[in-house]
C-alpha cells in the first residue's frame, strides 16, 4: 500500500478556526484500506512552510493529496479577493520543490471548479465530490501503472453505511480546543433545499443522507472520551430536517447522558419552542439560522421556502428557551429593491435578543440559479471565468447607497455587525482576551429588556 502525506490548505479563522473535518474522514477511509496517512493542517503548524517541507522529507509520501475548503472568504467588502488560492498556489509549489509525488486536489472548492483550479494551481489531479471511494481508487490505478484522467469524479453519493468515521489527529484537536474549544462534525450529508445561491445541492447531492443516530453518537462519545473535546459545531448543511432524524440524534445524546455542548445552523421552518427545548436538554447552546434574507420578498427571490414570520416565529421560540441566536443576512441578492431594503430593516429590528451579521452581495458560484439568473440580467456574461469572486447585486439597487443604510440602521448596536470585517475585529478582540466558543453568542445577554426596535428608515429619498 501507499504512503499518502494529506495537507489541510485553509487558514481562515472568520469567524473562528475550523478543524479540517475532511481531511480526517479521508484520513480514515485510507487508513482502513491499508495505507499509511499523515495529516498535516497548515494553519495549525503557523502557517509555516518550513514546517511542512520538514514534515513532507520526513515523511517521504507516494502521494499528496491537497485539501481546499474555501475559494475566498465571500465577503464583497473585502479587500481579500483571492487569497485563500494564493496560499495553496504556493503550498503547491512548496510541495513540488520538496517531493515528486504526485499532487491530487480535492475538498469542496476544487469541487465548484476543478479544471480551471488544476491549471492554476499546476497539481497533477483532482478528486471531485466526496473522496473516500474515489481518492483511493486513483491512487490505486497510480499504484499500478494504470493511466488515469486529470480529473475523477466521486461517482453516486455514498450511502450511510459507506460513510467513515473522522480518523481524529490529537495535535490537532489539541490545537483547535486551545483557539475555539469547538471540533466539528457532520451527522448527514445533501441538502433538498433549493437556495438560489447554494453549492450544497451540488457538492452534496439533492436529498439527506443520514448516518444512523447510534453511530454519530459513538463518534460524539468517542471525541469526548479519547480526545476530551467537550463542544462540536454540526457542520451539516443544516441540521434540523422535516423527517425529524435530527430529534433523534438528540435523543440518543440524552439517553446516553453525553454531556456535550453543541451548536448547528438551523432552518427557520418548522421548529418550535418543544424542539428546542429538547435540543436544549441534548446540550444545544447555541443557534445559527440561516435566515439570509430579511423580507418576504427577497425571501422569495433567493427560493428560501419560509417567511419572515417564520423567522420571528423561530426567534421568539430561542428567546423563550434562553437560547443565544445569530441571523446571517443577505442585503442585495434576487428581487432586492430600496423598498425591500428599508422593510428588511424594519423586519429585523423585530428581532430581539439575538446578533444579526448582515452581508452585502452574493458571491456566484457555478452551478447555481442565481448564476443562470446573473447570466440573463446581464450581471455577468454566460460562461464568464469564476475563479475570482464575482458579486451579484439587484439592478434594483445601488450597492454604496445600500450599505451606507444597513450601517446607519446598525449603528450604535453590539448586537448588529456590519460590514462583516467588523464582526471579525469584534471577535479577535474577544479571543485576544481568552474567550472561547462561538464567541459571537457573549453579545447576546437574557437578563436585560431586549432594546427597543429602531424606528423605521426614511420611505424615500438618498440613504443616510
Amino acid at each position: 500500500m501507499s504512503r499518502v502525506f494529506l495537507l489541510a490548505t485553509n487558514t481562515s479563522v472568520e469567524p473562528h478556526p475550523v478543524y479540517p473535518l475532511g481531511m480526517a474522514v479521508v484520513a480514515s477511509a485510507l487508513t482502513g484500506r491499508g495505507h499509511e496517512v499523515r495529516q498535516f493542517d497548515f494553519l495549525a503548524s503557523g502557517r509555516s512552510v518550513p514546517r511542512l517541507r520538514e514534515a513532507v522529507a520526513a515523511f517521504a509520501p507516494d502521494f499528496v493529496g491537497v485539501s481546499l475548503r474555501n475559494l475566498d472568504d465571500c465577503d464583497s467588502l473585502s479587500p481579500d479577493a483571492g487569497g485563500h488560492l494564493d496560499v495553496a498556489r504556493e503550498l503547491v509549489a512548496a510541495l513540488r520543490d520538496e517531493t515528486a509525488a504526485p499532487i491530487l486536489l480535492g475538498g469542496p472548492a476544487l469541487s465548484l471548479l476543478p479544471e480551471e483550479i488544476l491549471d492554476d494551481l499546476g497539481a497533477d489531479y483532482a478528486v471531485v465530490g466526496e473522496g473516500e471511494h474515489a481518492l483511493a481508487g486513483l491512487l490505486d490505478a497510480l499504484a499500478a501503472g494504470r493511466p488515469a484522467a486529470r480529473v475523477v469524479a466521486g461517482g453516486e453519493p455514498l450511502e450511510p453505511a459507506e460513510m467513515v468515521s473522522p480518523l481524529w489527529n490529537p495535535e490537532l484537536i489539541a490545537f483547535y480546543c486551545a483557539q475555539t474549544g469547538i471540533v466539528n462534525y457532520q451527522t448527514k450529508r445533501g441538502c433538498p433545499h433549493r437556495c438560489a445561491y447554494c453549492s450544497y445541492p451540488g457538492l452534496e447531492g439533492r436529498r439527506y443522507r443520514f448516518r444512523e443516530p447510534v453511530a454519530v453518537v459513538d463518534d460524539l462519545e468517542r471525541l469526548g472520551r479519547e480526545q476530551g473535546v467537550d463542544t462540536v459545531f454540526f457542520t451539516d448543511s443544516v441540521f434540523n430536517d422535516a423527517q425529524g432524524q435530527y430529534l433523534r440524534v438528540a435523543e440518543e445524546m440524552l439517553r446516553r447522558d453525553l454531556r456535550l455542548r453543541w451548536a448547528a445552523l438551523i432552518r427557520p421552518e418548522g421548529i418550535s419552542r418543544s424542539e428546542f427545548a429538547l435540543l436544549k436538554r441534548s446540550g444545544l447552546e447555541a443557534v445559527e439560522f440561516g435566515t439570509d434574507a430579511a423580507s418576504d420578498h427577497t425571501l422569495e427571490g433567493l427560493g428560501k421556502g419560509f417567511s419572515f414570520d417564520d423567522v420571528v416565529a423561530a426567534n421568539r421560540a430561542c428567546v423563550e428557551e434562553r437560547l443565544p441566536a445569530a441571523h446571517f443576512v443577505i442585503f442585495g441578492g434576487p428581487a432586492e429593491t430600496d423598498d425591500t431594503v428599508r422593510e428588511g430593516l424594519d423586519n429585523l429590528a423585530r428581532l430581539d435578543h439575538c446578533v444579526v451579521f448582515a452581508f452585502s452581495g452574493i458571491r456566484l458560484l457555478p452551478g447555481t440559479p442565481l448564476l443562470e439568473r446573473a447570466v440573463r440580467e446581464g450581471v455577468i456574461s454566460s460562461g464568464a471565468p469564476l475563479l475570482r469572486p464575482v458579486y451579484y447585486f439587484s439592478p434594483g439597487v445601488e450597492p454604496e447607497a445600500m450599505n451606507r443604510r444597513i450601517e446607519a440602521a446598525f449603528r450604535g448596536r453590539r448586537d448588529r455587525i456590519f460590514p462583516p470585517s467588523e464582526g471579525v475585529e469584534r471577535l479577535a478582540v474577544m479571543r485576544r482576551f481568552g474567550f472561547r466558543g462561538l464567541l459571537w453568542d457573549k453579545l447576546v445577554s437574557f437578563d436585560r429588556p431586549a432594546r427597543a426596535p429602531a424606528p423605521p428608515t426614511p420611505p424615500t429619498g438618498p440613504a443616510p
